[in-house]
Parts: structure tokens; sequence; C-alpha cells
């Protein structure tokens, strides 16, 4: 349920900013826009907030700036103390996307950036199935990620990278669970949620789901 990606994120988090920043030429297709991305989830973001993966909180932020409630949540313990020492004001808590704790309050939105990729399909479905009892009808999921067309879409990016001996980012398309549209659109769909796609980059979409009353999927 993606704490076997753990270590990575310890490892990561140090560095985490920089990465994003364009530092890194293997992954810098893959933040490209990022902070634009992040504005966009923010901006569709309505009412109380869930986040899952805060990671180092440079989507938390935009959402607190907005004045909004949040609550976070996020599996590495680095992390979490990063986010703390950025933003001592940001709720962030122990979990995952499939475990976390009891949510109390009204959850209007949930969201996330980079991050839903460390699910396996099954996985994913589950949690969109969690999310759906949590959201109220008319509830939004916002998630920006690595998502492909199809998967010959996903092969042609590996070999891509692998001519550009982008080895590390190579075997991170390998080694993750990267899906594709069609796959995230029928899970949306199977859990009573209308889904939109738009490219951000050559690897992120944007996907925005609008829970709709159940009894339409009939």
């Amino acid at each position: 349920m993606g704490r076997e990606f753990l270590p990575l994120f310890n490892e990561w988090a140090n560095s985490y900013d920089d990465t994003i920043s364009g530092s890194d030429k293997e992954y810098r297709t893959v933040f490209e826009r990022y902070d634009e991305i992040l504005e966009e989830v923010a901006n569709k973001a309505e009412g109380n907030v869930l986040e899952f993966g805060v990671g180092t909180g440079n989507l938390s932020k935009k959402i607190m700036e907005k004045g909004q409630e949040l609550i976070g949540i996020e599996p590495s313990v680095v992390m979490r103390k990063i986010v703390k020492e950025k933003y001592p004001s940001i709720q962030v808590f122990d979990g995952d996307f499939l475990e976390f704790p009891t949510i109390r309050e009204t959850v209007d939105s949930i969201v996330s950036t980079y991050a839903f990729h460390h699910l396996t399909d099954l996985e994913k479905e589950d949690a969109i199935r969690k999310y759906a009892s949590l959201l109220p009808s008319h509830g939004k999921i916002i998630f920006a990620d690595t998502v492909f067309e199809t998967e010959k879409a996903k092969e042609d990016m590996i070999e891509d990278a692998m001519k550009k001996e982008y080895h590390r980012l190579a075997n991170d398309l390998k080694s993750e669970y990267y899906t594709t549209i069609e796959v995230l659109h029928q899970i949306f769909n199977r859990n009573h949620f209308d889904v939109t796609f738009e490219k951000m980059n050559d690897f992120v979409w944007l996907f925005i789901a609008t829970k709709h009353d159940q009894v339409r999927g009939k």
C-alpha cells in the first residue's frame, strides 16, 4: 500500500525540494510546471481538505494560504519532520492512502500530488472506495500524478529514458505502479464518480473526480 517505498521517501526527503526545482536532469520533465500543477490542485479544492502524501508540504502551504482547513496524511517520519519545521501550523498525521487515522471532521475535498502511483491498481480502487464513503455528494478528489494514456505510451517513455541513459527514471517507471487513464476512469466510475483528465506535462495528468448520487449509477 505504498509503505514499501518508505525507505525511498526517507532518503529523498532532504533533497526533494531541490529535485522539484529542476536540479536533477532525469526528473526535470516530470516536475515541469510543478508550481502551476500544485496551484491547479489547490484552486480546485473546496471546503475542508484532506491531503494524502503531504511530502515536504508544498501543496499544503498553497491550500492553507487560501484559508482552508487542512488535514495532512504522510507515512514518512522524515517528511513529517520537515513539514513541521517549514510550516508548524499544518496538521500532519502518520498514515497512507489506505490506512490513516479516523477523520471526524467533514471532508469536502481530497487532494494529492505525485503520490497515487505508489499503490497498485487494486489498492487504488480500495482507496477510492474509502474516499467515496468519506465525501458527501458532489465532494471532489483532485489528484495530479504520473499517468499514461496507454500501456504502450508507458513502454515508449521507458525506452526513451533508457536511450537518454536516464537509468534511475527508467527503473522508477518500471518498478512503481504507474497506471493508465482508462484504468482510473473505470475505478472512479465504479465508485460513483464523474472524472475528467487534463495533461499537465509529458508525465503528469490532473484528474478531478466529483462524487454523484449513487442512484444515478444504477
